[in-house]
C-alpha cells in the first residue's frame, strides 16, 4: 500500500517507521527539508538500533529505510490510498492538513489522524469524504507499543473501519475500535489522573517523588504520573485537559493551575529539558 504520513516529529517518523517496517511504501511530508532529514535519521537510527536488538534483520533494516521517501509538499500525496496526519494537537492546523489532503489524495483514498482528543466528526466535516476519514491513535513510542486506538466519526462508513483496523493488526498492533467522544477511552482515563497528580503536587500533599513511588509500587504502574507527563509533553497534557474540558462540560476536567502555569513557563518535560523533573 502506498502511504503518506504528514508530519516527521515523534508519532510521524514512529508512524512511518512502523508502516515501511511492514511493507508499505511511504512518503512522509514535513514542512521543510531539514525536519525531513532530521525525521529520517531518527528512523535509522531506530531501525539500527531493532536490528541490534535482533528485532529485525540488518537487511530488513535497510530495505524498511528504502521505503520511506520525504517530501516537503501535500500535492506529494498523490496517488497514496491512505493519509495519516500527525501534527501536533491544534484543530485548525489539522483543517487545513485535511483541507489539503482531500484536494490531492484520489478519491478512494483514505483519511486518518493520529489526534489524541480531537474530535475525529469534527476532523472529517471539512472534507468532501467524511464517510472515508478515520482516527487511528497510535500510542508511544510507535514501534513497541501495540495498541492503536481507531476512532470513528459520526459519518465513517463501516467498511472504512474494517480496513483501518484491518491494517492495524497486519502491522502487529491490537486495534481497539471507538466512538468519538472528548479523550477517546486512553486519555479520558489517562489525563485526569495525571491532571489530579499534578493536583496533589500543587496542594503541597506529598513531593513529586512520593506521588509517583505511589502510583508505582502501589497500583504497579510502570511510570508515575508525573514523570508519564513529563514524557508525553506537559503542553500535550494540557491540550488534551482542555479538550475534555470544553468537550464535555464538567469542572472535574478542569486543568490543574500548576500545569497551565509550567507550560506559561516553557517547562514542558523531557522534549524541554525541564518538567516536573530535570533533564540533562
Amino acid at each position: 500500500m502506498k502511504v503518506a504520513v504528514i508530519g516527521g516529529g515523534t508519532m510521524g517518523n514512529g508512524i512511518a517507521h512502523v508502516l515501511a517496517q511492514y511493507g508499505h511504501e511511504v512518503t512522509l511530508v514535513e514542512a521543510e527539508q531539514a525536519r525531513v532529514d532530521k525525521a529520517l535519521a531518527t528512523i535509522k537510527g531506530n531501525l539500527d538500533r531493532q536490528a541490534k536488538k535482533e528485532i529485525i534483520t540488518a537487511a530488513q533494516a535497510e530495505a524498511a529505510l528504502k521505503r520511506i521517501n520525504g517530501a516537503t509538499s501535500i500535492d506529494d500525496c498523490r496517488g497514496v490510498e491512505l493519509a495519516v496526519e500527525a501534527v501536533f494537537e491544534d484543530f485548525a492546523v489539522k483543517q487545513d492538513i485535511f483541507k489539503r489532503l482531500d484536494a490531492v489524495c484520489p478519491k478512494g483514498a483514505l483519511l486518518a489522524s493520529n489526534t489524541s482528543a480531537i474530535s475525529i466528526t469534527k476532523i472529517a466535516a471539512v472534507t468532501k469524504r467524511p464517510a472515508q476519514v478515520i482516527g487511528m491513535h497510535f500510542m508511544n513510542p510507535v514501534p513497541l507499543m501495540k495498541l492503536v486506538e481507531v476512532v470513528t466519526g459520526q459519518a465513517t462508513a463501516p467498511e472504512t473501519l474494517q480496513r483501518v483496523m484491518q491494517l492495524a493488526r497486519d502491522l502487529g498492533k491490537t486495534p481497539v475500535a471507538v466512538q468519538d467522544y472528548p479523550g477517546f477511552i486512553s486519555n479520558r482515563v489517562l489525563l485526569p489522573m495525571i491532571n489530579e497528580a499534578v493536583f496533589c503536587l500543587m496542594e503541597g500533599i506529598a513531593d513529586r517523588d512520593a506521588i509517583d513511588t505511589v502510583m508505582k509500587l502501589g497500583m504497579n504502574h510502570p511510570m508515575g504520573p508525573l514523570t508519564l507527563a513529563d514524557f508525553i509533553g506537559l503542553d500535550v497534557c494540557l491540550d488534551i485537559m482542555e479538550v475534555l474540558h470544553e468537550g464535555l462540560g464538567d469542572d472535574k476536567y478542569r486543568p490543574c493551575p500548576l500545569l497551565r502555569r509550567m507550560v506559561a513557563a516553557g517547562h514542558l518535560g523531557r522534549k524541554s529539558g525541564r518538567g516536573f523533573y530535570e533533564y540533562a
